[in-house]
């Protein structure tokens, strides 16, 4: 069955600021993820990490996904990690820094032919010129058994932008080839993709042209730092009344008894084929989703 699950806003909460916690539950937002990498220092991680399984296992998070944000498979403290994200039981695990198709692996390997596991997908976080240059084969892993929890990409756009020194501001013209190719990756493989974050949280008209832009690129939503992003991402990644309307318009031509055996038909002067009434279909569900919801 397809993933359509909204996520059009996904808020990074750092795993050591138990007050941010609390305060998401109350917060619109479609993702939260919990953050063991980055966010908090080495020193602190090992109590990091146990207020999060605390925290996940807690719940009152309601209809919001929750992610569990590990550290790379090259660390030290990846196996606590994932041992620990088993205890937890989030909607999620995101790998940090994914570079290969064994870190995958090495993932799945915690969770396969465990009972209590079965509910846990596998995110994976590339943001490094490395993993960019394999993400196409990073996202063929879902192909393999070893694979098979993989469910989508976040990308960590900042990371790249400074690994590679390229000028990224504005309008993004330098990695627009980048977004692209992760979005290819992720739809050959029927994964979703996340866009990596905007920094300056007080740009609100920024941060919207941004989610404009990143829309238009293929994106189903985009990773935030602050909860003041939350209510952009949430109309920007929506689908638009425009496209509701045309979506409903499509399933109803497709459902006359005289398009039944169709596969292309003309809806208003345009040829519309039934590969569309699937894409209606789906957009439709989202909308109806996201109404619900609210």
């Amino acid at each position: 069955m397809e993933d359509i699950r909204p996520r059009r806003s996904a808020l990074y909460i750092p795993g050591s600021n138990t007050r941010a916690q609390e305060k998401a539950k109350g917060l619109p937002v479609d993702t939260i993820i919990f953050d063991l990498e980055d966010s908090v220092f080495d020193e602190v991680k090992p109590k990091a990490r146990e207020q999060v399984v605390e925290t996940i296992r807690a719940g009152g998070y309601g209809h919001r996904e929750i992610v569990m944000r590990v550290n790379a498979a090259r660390t030290e403290f990846f196996e606590d990690d994932m041992t620990a994200a088993v205890k937890a039981k989030p909607n999620a695990v995101l790998l940090s820094k994914v570079e290969s198709t064994a870190e995958i692996f090495a993932a799945e390997r915690h969770l396969r032919g465990r009972p209590e596991t079965q509910g846990i997908a596998l995110w994976a976080m590339v943001e490094t010129a490395r993993g960019l240059q394999d993400i196409a084969e990073i996202a063929a892993s879902v192909r393999t058994p070893e694979g098979h929890r993989l469910k989508g990409l976040l990308l960590g756009t900042n990371d790249i932008i400074r690994e590679t020194a390229v000028k990224g501001g504005g309008d993004r013209t330098p990695v627009l080839p980048w977004l692209s190719m992760a979005v290819l990756a992720a739809r050959t493989e029927k994964l979703f993709i996340l866009d990596g974050v905007y920094n300056d949280f007080a740009d609100v008209k920024g941060f919207e042209a941004e989610c404009a832009q990143g829309r238009a690129l293929g994106m189903d939503g985009k990773t935030i730092i602050h909860p003041s992003q939350i209510e952009a991402a949430n109309r920007l990644y929506a689908p638009s009344k425009a496209e509701v309307d045309e979506a409903r318009e499509i399933i109803a031509a497709f459902a006359k008894p005289e398009n039944a055996q169709k596969g292309v038909i003309a809806i208003q002067g345009r040829m519309v084929e039934r590969l569309h009434a699937k894409i209606a279909t789906r957009t439709l569900k989202l909308h109806e989703t996201i109404v619900a919801r609210s």
